[in-house]
C-alpha cells in the first residue's frame, strides 16, 4: 500500500464531524499562516478578516451543497435553478420583515420579525419548488435542468421588474423594489448586537491582539451558518436514512422499478425538490441577504454553476462529501486565489496588456511578465482553475472526493462476498 492509501484509509475511517472539522479547521490554519506571511504588523486582523470570511463562504455554500445533493444526489433531480430558489426565500423574508414605513427612499414591507420572515422565506421557496415539480413530473436529465433554469431566470426577472418594485394590495404597500433592490433587518446586525453585548469580553480581547470588532462579527456570523449547516446535516441524514429516503435513493437508481413497488414516486419527488428548495431559500438569506439588502444582481446563474461545482468535488450521493465539496470550492478555488491576487508580490514587474505578450517573453525564458500577468489576473483565472479541476475529477475520480461513500437505496449490505481460495461460489 502506498504512502497516499495509507492516508485515504486513515481519513475514511475518521467519522464524519471529525473529518468535517479537521478540514475546516486545515483552511483556517493555511490562511492564517498566508495571513501573517503578508499582514506584516496587521498580520492577526488580516487572519482574522480572512477566516471570517471563508467561515461565511463556506458556510452558505454547505447549506446549497446539501440541498442540492437531496435533490440530485439522492433523487436524481437535476435542478440548475438554485439561484432563483434562493431569490424566492431572500426576497420573501425581505418583503415580509421590511419596515412598514421606510421613509421616502426605501421599499415598505410588514414589519414582522426576522425569524418569521425567514421562515416564510422558506415555506414559500418550498411551494415555488413545488409548482416547478408538477409540470416537470414527467421530464428528466436536461428536460428538468431546461425548466428550472428557465424558472430562475423568470424569478430573477419578475423581481428586477419595474411594475412590482412596490404595489398596493388591500390598502398595504410593498414590492421588491424592481432593479435597485430592497432593504431589509440584517442577519449580520443581529449576531453584531449579541456580539457587542453578552459578547463584549470578547470584542474587547480581540482589540487588545489587534483583531477589530467587525472581524469578530464575521467570525460569529460564519460559525452560526456552521451551526445551521450541521442542523441541516442532520436532519437531511436523518431523513434519507429512514425509509422515506430509501424511497429517494431507489428513485435515483431506478425510478421504473421503485414505481412496480408500488411506490407513488411523482409525490416523493415533490417533496424531495420543495425540502431541497427551502433549504436554498433559507440560504437566500443568511447569504446574500447577510447584510439587509438583496438586489435581481445577487441571484445570476453563476450561483447554480458554482453550487454543482461544490457538490461534484465532494460528491453526489453523500453528505459529507457535499460540504467538504463545499468547502473545498469556496475556500481553495474561489477565496484563496483572489486574496492570492491582491497580497502576492509582482516583484516589481509591470503586468502585460493581455495573455500574447506574457506568453511572448517566454521565448526569451524570461518568466517573470507570466508570473505578473497570472497573479494581477487571478481574479478572473480562477475560473480557469476551478474549470481544470473540474475537469480533473471528472477524469480521475469521477465519483468526487467522498462518492465512493454514496449510499445504496438498501437498508441492508447487498455486497456478495468472495468465495475462499480453492472453493466456488456455490460450495
Amino acid at each position: 500500500m502506498s504512502a497516499i492509501d495509507d492516508v485515504r484509509t486513515r481519513v475514511d475511517e475518521l467519522p464524519d464531524a471529525a473529518l468535517v472539522g479537521l478540514f475546516i479547521f486545515g483552511i483556517w490554519v493555511l490562511l492564517a499562516a498566508f495571513a501573517f506571511s503578508v499582514g506584516g504588523e496587521q498580520g492577526a486582523n488580516l487572519a482574522a478578516g480572512f477566516i471570517g470570511s471563508v467561515t461565511v463562504l463556506v458556510g452558505a455554500y454547505a447549506i446549497l451543497t446539501l440541498a442540492l445533493n437531496l435533490q440530485w444526489g439522492y433523487t436524481g433531480l437535476f435542478n440548475i435553478g438554485v439561484a432563483g430558489f434562493m431569490a424566492v426565500g431572500a426576497y420573501t423574508t425581505a418583503i415580509l420583515t421590511a419596515p412598514a414605513d421606510p421613509g421616502s427612499a426605501g421599499v415598505p414591507g410588514f414589519g414582522l420579525p426576522l425569524w418569521l420572515g425567514a421562515l416564510g422565506g422558506m415555506v414559500m421557496a418550498a411551494i415555488v419548488g413545488g409548482i416547478a415539480a408538477l409540470p416537470a413530473l414527467r421530464l428528466r436529465a436536461d428536460y428538468l435542468a431546461i425548466v428550472t433554469v428557465a424558472l430562475s431566470e423568470i424569478i430573477r426577472l419578475f423581481v428586477n421588474w419595474n411594475g412590482v418594485a412596490e404595489v398596493e394590495l388591500f390598502g398595504k404597500r410593498f414590492g421588491t423594489g424592481g432593479a435597485t433592490g430592497i432593504a431589509f433587518p440584517a442577519p449580520d446586525d443581529i449576531v453584531a448586537n449579541l456580539v457587542n453585548g453578552l459578547g463584549a469580553p470578547l470584542v474587547a480581547a480581540a482589540e487588545s491582539v489587534g483583531i477589530s470588532g467587525p472581524n469578530v462579527v464575521n467570525i460569529v456570523y460564519g460559525l452560526c451558518l456552521l451551526a445551521v449547516v450541521a442542523g441541516s446535516y442532520w436532519v437531511l441524514s436523518r431523513l434519507v436514512n429512514s425509509p422515506f429516503g430509501r424511497v429517494l435513493k431507489a428513485i435515483r437508481e431506478d425510478e421504473q422499478v421503485t414505481q412496480s413497488l408500488g411506490k407513488d414516486t411523482r409525490l416523493f419527488k415533490i417533496k424531495a425538490f420543495m425540502i431541497g428548495c427551502a433549504l436554498m431559500g433559507l440560504a437566500g438569506v443568511l447569504f446574500r441577504g447577510s447584510a439587509g439588502y438583496i438586489s435581481p444582481a445577487q441571484f445570476r446563474p453563476a450561483i447554480t454553476f458554482y453550487v454543482f461545482a461544490a457538490l461534484i468535488l465532494g460528491g453526489s450521493g453523500s453528505n459529507t462529501g457535499s460540504i467538504l465539496g463545499a468547502a473545498t470550492f469556496a475556500a481553495l478555488l474561489f477565496y484563496l486565489p483572489a486574496r492570492l491576487g491582491e497580497y502576492f508580490p509582482t516583484f516589481g514587474t509591470s503586468s502585460p496588456g493581455n495573455i500574447v505578450e506574457a506568453i511572448a517573453a517566454l521565448g526569451s525564458l524570461d518568466v517573470t511578465p507570466i508570473v505578473a500577468y497570472t497573479v494581477s489576473n487571478v481574479s478572473t483565472l480562477r475560473f480557469v482553475l476551478i474549470g481544470v479541476v473540474l475537469i480533473y475529477i471528472i477524469q480521475r475520480q469521477p465519483d468526487g472526493l467522498m462518492g465512493h461513500r454514496n449510499e445504496p437505496a438498501a437498508s441492508v449490505d447487498l455486497t456478495r462476498p468472495r468465495a475462499a481460495d480453492g472453493g466456488s461460489d456455490d460450495e
